[in-house]
């Protein structure tokens, strides 16, 4: 008996040993994980709660995911649909194609739609202007097919331009059937990484949207046949006045897709892009979209270098010119979630000792690497300048004759 006992003493503090070696095995593994993903940049996602079943957390200069839940999953967008609808209008005011201050019909279509809606009634005029206010501040689909129709004739010809746009961008898991999201087919789905995409796209190459997006509260007029009535469009997006940093951008919401919010919101010159899909209620989304926000803006910081300093000229052989001149092709944007220390990043120039021509504008030259401890974060390509045409014989002749004369 008492070998039996020590036997089992001895076997209880060998699994006991092994226990122990297991979970320091797990510990270090997971502690050696976390030590290469801090190495190599890659974010380490934090546990964030939300109610949604889909999220994602971009900043919008740079296009870096900070978070994300199921953010290729297939929902149902609703009126968050609008966002492409928006897109494509500034692009189109953009090209010149449309303007502000034209004139937009309404047609017995677009007056029919229902859900949510500014009322226009058949046969009503507003400019491109108030059409957009409609779309952006009360999410009105009148208005939304209005444009559609304004700008491409038919919504059914709309909504192949967004369907284009969707495929230029990079949008793989998303497909439109309407231009207002008022549709519950199957077929008219996206995700929230799709959502984030556009979004992105609309507010850093047309800010101006934040111009109406930002609108809490406006009066427009409905001059119809019936007569003059005033009506006040109240923005759906709650979070304009909930979260201080807000600027944007679009809500949306069906009984197949419930309640979906794209958030935008600046903070230290920080854009950052929170698209939540699929809340099980208003609350939810906007509780959701803010605590994305805040999580995002919290572990942020960016580092921005405008590339306005003097660049050197590069010497060129066989040209025209003994040397060409170099600008940068743009400034460059990092954004770093792992608290690291930014001062400490080093710009390093990359050219050839000399070029030969001929050369083109805008065409590379060399670059700008910039380092973090050994690590690069990203470069800018350093362009040519002017373009310079290769020396033919009256060429030599003449530089030969010039430095006689002087």
């Amino acid at each position: 008996m008492a070998e039996r006992s020590q036997h089992e003493t001895i076997h209880k503090r060998t699994r006991k040993k092994n226990a122990a070696r297991r979970l320091t095995a797990l510990v270090t593994g997971l502690w050696f994980v976390l030590l290469q993903l801090v190495g190599t940049g890659m974010p380490v996602q934090a546990q964030v709660e939300i109610s949604a079943p889909s999220a994602i957390l971009m900043e919008a200069s740079t296009g870096q995911v900070i978070f994300e839940l199921n953010a290729t999953e297939r929902r149902c967008p609703a009126s968050i649909t609008k966002i492409m609808t928006l897109l494509l209008t500034f692009e189109q005011i953009d090209s010149g194609k449309v303007s502000l201050s034209d004139s937009v019909i309404t047609s017995e279509y677009a007056s029919s739609m229902g859900g949510s809606q500014v009322f226009l009634a058949q046969g009503e005029t507003q400019t491109l202007d108030t059409m957009i206010k409609c779309i952006a501040v009360a999410s009105g689909n009148d208005a939304s097919v209005a444009v559609a129709e304004h700008i491409a004739g038919s919504e059914e010809a709309f909504v192949a331009m967004m369907n284009d746009k969707a495929q230029q961008l990079g949008m793989t898991d998303t497909h439109f059937e309407d231009c207002c999201g008022l549709t519950d087919s199957d077929g008219h789905y996206t995700t929230a990484r799709d959502v984030a995409l556009m979004s992105r796209e609309l507010i850093t190459r047309y800010p101006q949207v934040y111009d109406y997006t930002q609108i809490w509260m406006e009066d427009i007029v409905h001059e119809t046949r019936q007569g003059t009535v005033n009506f006040t469009l109240s923005s759906t997006n709650k979070l304009l006045k909930q979260y201080p940093y807000a600027t944007g951008l679009k809500t949306g919401s069906t009984q197949k897709a419930q309640f979906c919010l794209a958030a935008t919101a600046r903070k230290d010159g920080i854009d950052m892009i929170a698209v939540v899909m699929g809340a099980p209620d208003p609350k939810g989304r906007f509780k959701d979209a803010q605590t994305l926000l805040t999580y995002g803006f919290n572990i942020s910081a960016m580092y921005v270098d405008p590339n306005t300093d003097p660049l050197p000229d590069l010497p060129l052989e066989r040209g025209v010119e003994e040397q060409v001149p170099l600008v940068y092709a743009g400034e460059f944007r990092y954004l770093d979630i792992l608290g690291r220390d930014l001062s400490r990043v080093e710009k390093v120039t990359e050219l050839p000792p000399s070029a030969t021509a001929p050369v083109e504008q805008g065409r590379q030259a060399g670059l700008v690497r910039y380092m973090l401890d050994g690590v690069e974060l990203g470069y800018v390509p350093l362009l040519y300048g002017e373009s310079v045409a290769q020396a033919v014989y009256r060429d030599y002749l003449y530089k030969i004759f010039r430095e006689f004369l002087l």
